[in-house]
């Protein structure tokens, strides 16, 4: 018997309650595509087209409620004991009482605010649209302007933002009685206009994010000790203004801003769960903390060297374990019924082993064993067998109206959906192709999560423990025996995961990148470890991605609209397709890559069935004058196009990782080359003609997207239902880590229609000179 964590949870009724009016509407009329994304034209020009996908709450079955202590309002978490990073080379220290290593600028200069005004869709003097009844009230979230409730509905149903998370990211004017007094003074919400309610967010209610502020880092490190390890000289420069990016991306809770211009009103409210310490934000919408992303994102901190903003994100992190019991998705109340992928002993290992600081230790054992205490208790289900039965329900008729009970599965289901980070993915759905690029509700309606095992999951939490049995022997105060104990329940728990993953009965119908997870965690299977062959095979998809498209390896195969699948690539899976490569023991790594030739595809190197579709089922990459690529467009001698210089006597495994991180910089190079990035000396910024082509203007300094195209490696990601984002903090992160670990195999990207030219003139012009032609040339 083993004991699994498995994708379910209780019908909880809403677990994104900014969002069910929202949903409602959409399987109603159709989803609105939210989200422009470039296309090229069959002349090479650049068009415009979308999709859209909802986002949503939760990845698995919530069995109790949180207690209302859990729900936090402008008040900070409980401070903490102190812990100071004494290896950091800015001046930030990790003081739980405040976050005063960092200085700041006066407060109208640094407030990260972005008010956006309200645009209504339907006229100003329409009747809201009728409403379904009101969710019962959540426990977790209590709050009557930001969760479940009359007030939320009625906004939603408004429709004054293109996205959802706007409004309920904007903090109040005036305390929560004098804002609802204000509402219920619209009078009964059946006779009120879309007008009325506009009005009144515009009086009550402040700018999104005015909670936070931007900081300024003293004492920045100009020249991270990574950069020396850059030899291209276009891509050191490049990631040194990665690595500036950091600065733009620093906050600091701020709750003193709140009401203080408005005659002196105090108790004004916010959905934002306020933090003790400095903290990194991944950028755009997304203006408070994350838990996943901040992985990669520490990654990428620690590269450079900016150690005490990552004691102080483990500090908070550490705060809420205290406080609420485990790590919400994000910093704010209303994902405060969900967590995210486990990573806070990974991320609490890699400070450590990069700092040598273990004085956190001492707080953060004990929380990080209430962690993976929290997931055992709350997420784990026990399988007898992984064939016993089939356990996945029957699919309701896409056309029938949902019941009251099939909605609260529903909303469950996306919930689970947002816990695991993939929302949404077909991956999840149980009718994989039953939508079209412009219709994904058929894949919403039929997700099937919470009947899932995921083995990234499993995989994420067996790797938490191996990471926690290695803190607690380094931990002067540790003791051998509950490392034994760990031990002796990894052992159990890596031959259950071994079975879920790779007996056919559990095998999932279509390939996509979490299955490469486990070998991240070091979960290798015996036949893997016995057979080069195989252990390449394991890995064939990541060559055929490279020799078949022209960007950076796709979540899934699969072409469905959700931004989880085909085309999107996204940072943490090349990151941990990389890792897996590099935890290739080398007597799995004696041979050659093979080569790509007339008589040999990439595809044919793939085993049979291993991608769960055909190769005439397979995506095709897509070519600027129209059509599609022949197989393989990519392959050139010894290498792919934005794959680097190939070593001489080169193994597979070294070729591959060689390719992919030369690839991830390509894409997130191009994509920022292309926005209106530049590089005094070296790089000339795009002629404003050529940025208006990519939607940017001269003022723009180029943009590190959250997301990339596998067909396109100069395009932002699409799909989701808010518009791509910039920023971008776990891009920035995995492109540091890349820098610091693959410096030496890096070369100058190559982005379509732009030729990088290498000058030698010694009277100062630039080295490097960009230009774009046309069409698509390789």
């Amino acid at each position: 018997m083993c004991e699994v964590n498995c994708e379910t949870e209780e019908a909880a009724l809403s677990s994104a309650v900014q969002e069910e009016d929202w949903f409602e509407d959409k399987m109603r009329a159709g989803i609105e595509s939210k989200n422009g994304r470039r296309s090229r034209t069959r002349d090479g020009s650049r068009g415009q087209t979308g999709s859209a996908e909802p986002v949503s709450p939760r990845w698995m079955r919530l069995k109790f409620a949180l207690a209302a202590a859990c729900v936090l309002s402008a008040r900070a978490l409980p401070q903490a004991e102190t812990s100071t990073s004494t290896s950091g080379t800015s001046t930030v220290t990790s003081s739980a009482t405040v976050s005063e290593p960092i200085s700041t600028a006066p407060a109208t200069e640094t407030t990260a605010v972005s008010t956006a005004v309200p645009s209504p869709t339907a006229p100003l003097d329409s009747p809201l649209p009728s409403q379904a009844a009101l969710p019962p009230k959540q426990a977790w979230c209590p709050s009557e302007i930001f969760c479940a409730g009359q007030l939320l509905q009625s906004v939603n149903l408004a429709k004054l933002y293109v996205d959802s998370k706007t409004f309920v990211d904007k903090p109040t004017a005036f305390d929560a009685q004098r804002v609802l007094s204000d509402f219920n003074a619209l009078g009964p919400q059946d006779n009120v206009t879309v007008g009325a309610i506009a009005n009144f967010v515009s009086n009550d209610f402040r700018g999104e994010g005015l909670e936070l502020e931007a900081l300024t880092l003293s004492n920045f490190p100009e020249n991270p000790t990574f950069l020396s390890k850059i030899k291209d000289p276009l891509v050191k420069a490049w990631s040194k203004i990665v690595h500036t990016y950091w600065s733009d991306l620093i906050r600091g809770t701020n709750p003193e801003t709140l009401c203080s211009d408005r005659n002196g009103t105090t108790g004004c409210e916010s959905s934002l769960i306020p933090l003790n310490h400095t903290f990194v934000v991944p950028g755009g919408r997304f203006r408070e903390q994350y838990y996943w992303d901040s992985y990669w994102i520490v990654r990428g901190l620690l590269e450079s060297q900016l150690y005490d903003i990552v004691n102080s994100t483990l500090q908070n992190f550490m705060d809420e374990l205290d406080t609420i019991g485990f790590i919400p998705n994000g910093g704010r109340i209303y994902y405060l019924n969900r967590s995210q992928p486990p990573l806070f002993i990974h991320m609490l290992a890699a400070y450590v082993n990069r700092t040598k600081d273990t004085d956190i230790l001492d707080r953060a054992l004990p929380l990080a064993e209430k962690e993976l205490a929290w997931w055992a208790n709350n997420r784990t289900f026990k399988v007898e067998s992984p064939t016993e039965k089939d356990i996945h329900p029957n699919g309701e008729d896409i056309e029938t109206p949902l019941t009251d009970e099939q909605k609260a599965d529903l909303y469950a289901e996306l919930a689970t959906g947002a816990e695991s980070g993939w929302d949404y993915t077909a991956r999840w759905s149980r009718q994989q192709f039953s939508g079209n690029l412009s219709n994904t509700e058929p894949q919403l309606r039929s997700l099937n999560l919470r009947a899932l095992v995921p083995v990234d999951l499993n995989a994420i939490l067996y790797g938490a423990h191996i990471q926690l049995a290695s803190l607690f022997d380094r931990h002067t105060k540790s003791k051998r025996d509950l490392q034994g104990y760990i031990g002796s329940l990894l052992e159990r728990a890596k031959a259950c995961l071994l079975r879920f993953q790779y007996n056919r009965g559990w095998t999932v119908e279509h390939f996509h990148s979490g299955g490469v997870l486990s070998l991240w965690m070091g979960i290798w299977p015996e036949s893997l470890l016995k057979s080069e062959t195989k252990t390449f095979g394991a890995f064939s998809s990541v060559n055929y991605v490279l020799n078949m498209y022209n960007g950076t390896y796709p979540a899934t195969f699969l072409e469905t609209g959700l931004q989880w699948d085909f085309p999107n690539s996204w940072p943490p899976h090349v990151y941990i397709i990389l890792e897996a490569l590099n935890n290739i023991p080398k007597k799995l790594n004696k041979q050659k890559l093979p080569q790509i030739n007339s008589t040999v595809t990439s595809f044919d190197l793939v085993p049979e069935g291993q991608l769960g579709l055909s190769e005439d089922q397979l995506p095709k990459q897509t070519l600027d004058l129209g059509g599609y690529a022949a197989t393989d467009i990519n392959a050139g001698n010894n290498t792919v196009i934005n794959g680097g210089t190939p070593a001489k006597n080169e193994k597979w495994r070294d070729s591959m990782t060689r390719q992919l991180a030369n690839r991830y910089v390509s894409a997130a190079f191009c994509s920022w080359y292309s926005t209106g990035g530049s590089i005094p000396g070296l790089l000339q910024q795009l002629s404003p003609e050529e940025l208006n082509a990519t939607n940017s203007d001269p003022s723009s300094e180029g943009h590190m997207f959250e997301k990339f195209s596998a067909v396109d490696v100069d395009q932002a990601g699409s799909g989701g239902e808010y518009t791509v984002q910039a920023g971008f903090g776990w891009t920035n992160g995995v492109a540091l880590w890349i820098g610091a670990k693959y410096g030496a195999i890096l070369s100058s990207p190559t982005c379509p229609a732009i030729i990088v030219q290498n000058t030698t003139q010694p009277d100062g012009t630039a080295l490097f000179v960009g230009h774009r032609k046309q069409a698509w040339e390789w």
